[in-house]
């Protein structure tokens, strides 16, 4: 038995893409914005490796960030690439989404340097982006193909922020998120390859 999308299901997932992301967003500025005006540091929720304790920044760290600034450097791709992600299908990329979140935050939590604090939504951007370059190679999709090379070629040179150089900047958590991202797009697309229901 097979299954294809009618034109209306195309649209409610698109619209449904794009209320999530924006939601997500909406949720980063409320965060911050309690952060600002709260008395507890949030910021300190982050990951901080090694620590039993910094653990729980591995569910927390990508909805935290440093400052304003911050948060304002994320929102964009926060919201393009979130969209991307979830217009190929919500529950595959909530699937992907949760693989590098997690594989991000615990590949922080292992090797960043002792006494830091890791924050921010980068892991996901880095994670997302790497997720739909690698996308149409396992779906097979000839549309998820060319997104992923538009995409390199428009963003490509964004990866060299996986690599040590700029301080104050959680490398560790680029490079993790990317590697989330990769491993999500072997795990979730082929599986959605497969015809798992769900995806």
């Amino acid at each position: 038995m097979s299954a294809r999308r009618t034109g209306g299901d195309l649209g409610g997932t698109w619209v449904r893409a794009a209320l999530i992301s924006v939601g997500f967003v909406a949720l980063l500025w409320l965060i911050e914005a309690w952060d600002a005006i709260s008395p507890q540091d949030l910021d300190t929720y982050g990951v901080r490796p090694r620590d039993d304790d910094g653990l729980v920044g591995v569910a927390l760290a990508p909805v935290l960030h440093g400052g304003w600034d911050h948060l304002a450097g994320n929102t964009l791709p926060v919201l393009v690439l979130g969209f991307l992600v979830l217009v190929g299908g919500t529950a595959r990329g909530l699937a992907a989404t949760a693989i590098i979140w997690v594989v991000g935050g615990l590949g922080v939590w292992l090797t960043a340097p002792t006494y830091s604090i890791h924050l921010g939504a980068s892991v996901l951007v880095f994670g997302w982006l790497v997720y739909l370059m690698l996308r149409g190679v396992f779906t097979r999709s000839a549309g998820e193909i060319i997104l992923g090379i538009v995409l390199f070629l428009a963003y490509g040179g964004l990866l060299l922020g996986v690599l040590p150089g700029q301080p104050g900047v959680s490398w560790q958590g680029h490079l993790f998120g990317a590697v989330g991202g990769a491993l999500a797009a072997v795990w979730v697309d082929r599986r959605s390859r497969q015809g798992f229901a769900g995806y």
